[in-house]
């Protein structure tokens, strides 16, 4: 008995899904990173009492490492570029541009709003998730 051949709103249904189980393991992932970043930012500007402008970068930098990382072997399952050297530099030029709207963020919110700095990270971090998860899967994580 032949198999019954998928019609087209049915292939839409299955590439929906895996477009939002990519969306929730990219949060997942977003979430974890966060963490590290928020951690490093707290802890730099808390104890070490580094500006929190600079503690911003630091975690953010450890955020991107891990993000980048568990993207690769977790989230996003189509890829490009074979060089994973070329991949790792767009994606932190993506990142760049998401820190530059990070700090940007930052600054706003807790300078010259007057909110606490993490309560500004969590408004940041908020925005920029929506720039990092298109930019990178649009530009790195798609069929070539």
């Amino acid at each position: 008995m032949p198999l019954k051949a998928e019609t087209p709103n049915h292939m839409n249904i299955k590439k929906h899904q895996a477009i939002i189980a990519e969306i929730l393991r990219y949060s997942v992932v977003g979430g974890i990173a966060f963490l590290v970043d928020t951690g490093t930012l707290f802890v730099l500007t808390s104890f070490a009492h580094v500006y929190y402008l600079v503690s911003a970068v630091f975690g953010f930098c450890l955020g991107l490492f891990v993000n980048y990382v568990l993207s690769i072997k977790w989230v996003f399952h189509e890829r490009k570029l074979a060089n994973n050297r070329h991949e790792f530099l767009i994606f932190c030029v993506i990142g760049i541009v998401g820190l530059a709207f990070n700090e940007l963020f930052l600054y706003i919110f807790t300078d010259l709003l007057s909110f606490y700095f993490l309560t500004s990270k969590i408004v940041s971090t908020v925005l920029v998730y929506a720039w990092n998860y298109g930019a990178r899967r649009f530009t790195l994580f798609t069929k070539k």
